[in-house]
Parts: C-alpha cells; sequence; structure tokens
C-alpha cells in the first residue's frame, strides 16, 4: 500500500462513523498520525484502539464543531502534541429531513451551524498551522444536494452549495499558498446517515447508485494526496447534476423519471433491511 501520508498530521470531523471512519482508518493505513474529532468519545477511543493495534497512530479528541472554542482546542491540542496540522478533512455533518415547517428555526439553525459555519471555522484556524508546514491540504465533504437542490431537504442542500461555493472560492484566495482546497460531492452512501432514516430521504435520493463509505474516504485521500478540485461520485451523478444545471427543461423533464426509479430503489433496500432483521 502507498505511504501517501508518512508523517503527516491528519485531522479528521465526523470521525466516530460512515465516511468518517473509513477515512480515519485509510489515512493511518497510509502512514498518518490521525486525530478523529467527533462527540462521542466511546466511539472514538474504539476506532483509536483498532487503528493502534494493526500499528497506526491516532489520538481523539471530544469535539463538538458547532462549539467555536471545542475547534479552537482541537486544532491547538493537534499541533501542539503532534508538531503541527497537514491535512484537515471537514465531514461532519448533519440533516433535518421532511418540510421546513416541521423543524423549529433553532434546529435548522444547527444544520446550518454544522455543515456550513462549523467548516468555514475550522479551516480558517486550521491555516496558520498549515501555513507555518508552508503546504497541506482541506478537504471537505459536500454532496451531490450541493449540485442538484432537493425537497424536503432544502437546509441540507443550501450548506451543501454553501459548502461547495466556498470550497471554490477558497482555492482562488490560496492560489500559491502550496494549500489544497478540495470538495468530494456524494451521491447517497451506505451509512446510518440515510440507511437509518430510508422513510424520511426524499425518493430522488435512491435514483443514484448507491456508494460505500470506503467509496468516498478513497476520494477524500485522492484529494488529499493530488488537490484536485472536486471529485463526484458517482461520476455520472456529477455529469447529469451540471446538464440539470444548464439546461433547466432537461431537470424537470429527467426529475420525475429519476423519482419513480428512486422510489424503485428504496423499496428494494427497505426489504433488505428487513431480511436482515
Amino acid at each position: 500500500m502507498a505511504n501517501r501520508f508518512e508523517q503527516k498530521v491528519v485531522v479528521i470531523t465526523g470521525a466516530s462513523a460512515g465516511i468518517g471512519a473509513a477515512a480515519t482508518r485509510m489515512f493511518a493505513a497510509e502512514g498518518a498520525t490521525v486525530v478523529l474529532a467527533a462527540r462521542s468519545q466511546t466511539a472514538l477511543d474504539q476506532i483509536v484502539r483498532e487503528i493502534t493495534a494493526a500499528g497506526g497512530r491516532a489520538h481523539a479528541v471530544s469535539t463538538d464543531v458547532a462549539d467555536r472554542e471545542a475547534c479552537e482546542r482541537l486544532l491547538a491540542r493537534a499541533a501542539e502534541q503532534l508538531g503541527g496540522i497537514d491535512v484537515l478533512v471537514n465531514n461532519a455533518g448533519t440533516n433535518k429531513r421532511g418540510p421546513i415547517e416541521r423543524y423549529s428555526a433553532a434546529e435548522l439553525a444547527g444544520v446550518v451551524q454544522v455543515n456550513l459555519v462549523a467548516p468555514i471555522m475550522l479551516t480558517r484556524l486550521a491555516l496558520p498551522y498549515l501555513r507555518k508546514r508552508g503546504r497541506g491540504a482541506i478537504v471537505n465533504v459536500a454532496s451531490i444536494a450541493g449540485r442538484i437542490p432537493v425537497g424536503h431537504e432544502a437546509v441540507y442542500s443550501a450548506t451543501k452549495f454553501g459548502l461547495r461555493a466556498f470550497t471554490f472560492a477558497l482555492v482562488e484566495e490560496l492560489e500559491g499558498s502550496g494549500i489544497t482546497v478540495s470538495a468530494v460531492s456524494p451521491g447517497p452512501v451506505d451509512t446510518g446517515f440515510i440507511m437509518e432514516n430510508l422513510d424520511d430521504v426524499p425518493d430522488l435520493v435512491f435514483a443514484q447508485p448507491m456508494s460505500t463509505a470506503e467509496d468516498i474516504a478513497r476520494a477524500v485521500l485522492d484529494c488529499a494526496a493530488d488537490g484536485v478540485l472536486e471529485r463526484t461520485i458517482p461520476q455520472i451523478t456529477g455529469y447529469l447534476a451540471t446538464a440539470a444545471y444548464l439546461f433547466p427543461a432537461m431537470r424537470k423533464l429527467l426529475f420525475p423519471i429519476m423519482e419513480r426509479r428512486g422510489k424503485e430503489a428504496k423499496e428494494t433496500y427497505r426489504k433488505r433491511q428487513a431480511a436482515r432483521t
């Protein structure tokens, strides 16, 4: 296996499960010292034990990314104890699915805080550490929902559109600094983030091929290594998203077809879950 991240310090938010946990294991397997951040200390400690048992290096820092002071402590601890920071992966995310009126203003503001404000804040806090290294990488885990607006996920879509725009703008701002900024935009991923709440997930989401957490994690590592601006998974969905943006009439034509296909796929996933239980 390649050791692209040997002697690198990688900070990953949302690292206790799903994409974040998969990326953490992969970075460690490629030689990085990983700093895992999430709210659940118990889940983080379990992954740390797993990585260290395999000969890797990992540290867990219980962190609520909605808390600015906690984010400051996370990065300061990583830099002070490990000598610096080379890669920041903004992966933590949350969602409130369904009609916007189902939720309070505070609940919706919480989605914005975790999905958009926190990555912006962490990026700003991490930049001095990355500049001190003379180079580095920031990878933001966005979503296809940041390229195609999804009804009943309006706030989530808004935050992912914003995160993607932030990524693209920051690339221009940091040109020549040696610091790369990338976005990974997945479609549906077979993790608890969507699979535990099938009924609330819009049918349209399931019209796309399902990826695994490992599929997305590999894209995160590749972006951290080569600095490619954006990787969309699956690629075909990225092409469809671009076509729908450029040709709105095509979007109106395709969406009903995709929703029917997604409804059928959702039923298949529901039956598989029932069979497992």
